[in-house]
């Protein structure tokens, strides 16, 4: 298992967040009640129906968790969660004032990832702030105004680095880390005169260049997963008349960007259908009109989660035991010691070692849970401070002066 830990654009934390992002009235914040099966968003047909970002936790899907719970016979379960914002729509012009302005993009600033909304659909009686349905023109205004303030931000940074270099020895270890961070400030800036994000200057980014990113908290350093809003037929069969063109300024503007399907109004219907299959199926063969088809009508919500998720950098790790299984959210590449502080610091200061036990080594299993057979295959692995976490382990602590969690 390889001992290098992966660098990631972004704040270097376990508990990171997502804001909903695009212009103005184009389902963010029906996308928003959806994600979050809540009432606390405001879905009007008019631009900044929210006007301070809503907030609210959304717990990852995860069927594993089910069945540790099962297999564990355990008293509850506590899935883990990502937080969400509800950001108010922008407008083009934003980067200079215009609609909500500085707050909509300070309230980006705030958050760790970006789910970019993207209307997909024709509905004439929902308004369009831009006059037309046009996903790959909001996809470069909202691109253009991120890109904007961080050029404006950027040339604030190496106004203010100059200055300083002028006021340091040459020869000093200072003066050589300005001297690289301005360097890359302005291969940034000529990247960002291209219309292009920071998140797409490069892939192999060394540990001081993404240090020396994260400083600064541009917009467009962000992860942007785009969510093209269809119509319930559309996300059911998969197509939409704007994909391909979408696909295409992605490929240019956006490489590495993702690209995914929903349908807000569908994810409201399946919502309120929640344990009736019967209704869900009836709006189903009414929207088709009778036609013959296979579809099964699934969310895509647990898919754009994990997505987003994947996209932060976040992985999952499992602690089991009668009385609860619990998830819990780890940065990708963390050590045994780090993954036990996100349950308590002091289980990370006091940390001995940690027996890991790998899920696909129990997904079989009937309950109960029996650690002996485990043990006697060789499939729970004690591990020191230098293991490096993977996705799914199931972990158990040894702390000095403490009892194993």
């Amino acid at each position: 298992m390889s001992s290098l830990r992966k660098v990631f654009l972004g704040r270097p934390s376990n508990n990171l967040t997502s804001g909903i992002v695009g212009l103005a009235n184009v389902g963010k914040s029906t996308f928003f009640q959806a994600i979050t099966n809540s009432k606390l968003g405001n879905p009007a047909n008019y631009p900044f129906a929210t006007i301070e970002p809503e907030e609210a936790k959304v717990q990852i899907p995860s069927p594993k968790l089910d069945h540790l719970q099962r297999l564990y016979q355990s008293g509850k379960k506590i899935s883990a969660t990502l937080t969400v914002y509800d950001i108010a729509g922008l407008v083009r012009g934003a980067s200079q004032g215009e609609g909500m302005g500085s707050a909509f993009l300070n309230d980006i600033k705030h958050v760790d990832g970006i789910f970019q909304i993207v209307r997909g659909f024709r509905n004439t009686d929902i308004t369009h702030i831009e006059g037309s349905v046009d996903p790959v023109r909001d996809l470069s205004v909202v691109q253009d105004e991120l890109v904007l303030k961080d050029v404006e931000f950027l040339e604030s940074i190496r106004e203010k680095l100059s200055k300083k270099m002028g006021r340091t020895a040459k020869n000093s270890t200072d003066f050589i880390d300005m001297e690289q961070e301005l360097n890359l400030m302005n291969l940034l800036e000529e990247h960002l005169y291209e219309g292009k994000r920071i998140s797409h200057f490069k892939n192999d980014w060394s540990v001081k260049e993404v240090a020396i990113v994260n400083k600064h908290n541009f917009l467009t350093a962000k992860p942007n997963l785009v969510l093209l809003n269809v119509t319930p037929k559309d996300y059911l069969l998969q197509k939409n008349e704007f994909v391909k063109d979408v696909e295409a300024w992605i490929d240019e503007f956006a490489p590495g960007d993702q690209l995914m399907l929903f349908s807000a109004e569908f994810e409201t219907i399946y919502n309120d259908c929640k344990g009736d299959e019967d209704e869900l199926a009836n709006y189903v063969a009414r929207m088709f009109h009778g036609e013959d088809h296979s579809l099964v009508p699934r969310s895509a919500l647990p898919e754009i989660i994990l997505k987003m998720r994947e996209l932060l950098g976040l992985i999952s790790f499992y602690t089991c035991g009668p009385m609860e299984v619990r998830q819990w959210t780890l940065r990708q590449g963390s050590t045994a010691p780090e993954a036990a502080g996100v349950i308590h610091t002091d289980l990370q200061d006091t940390f001995i070692n940690a027996n890991i036990i790998k899920f696909e080594d129990v997904f079989e299993l009937e309950p109960p849970f029996q650690e002996s057979v485990l043990r006697s295959q060789g499939k729970i692995k004690r591990v020191g401070k230098q293991h490096i976490m993977e996705d799914s382990d199931i972990a158990v602590f040894q702390a000095a002066g403490a009892k194993a969690r």
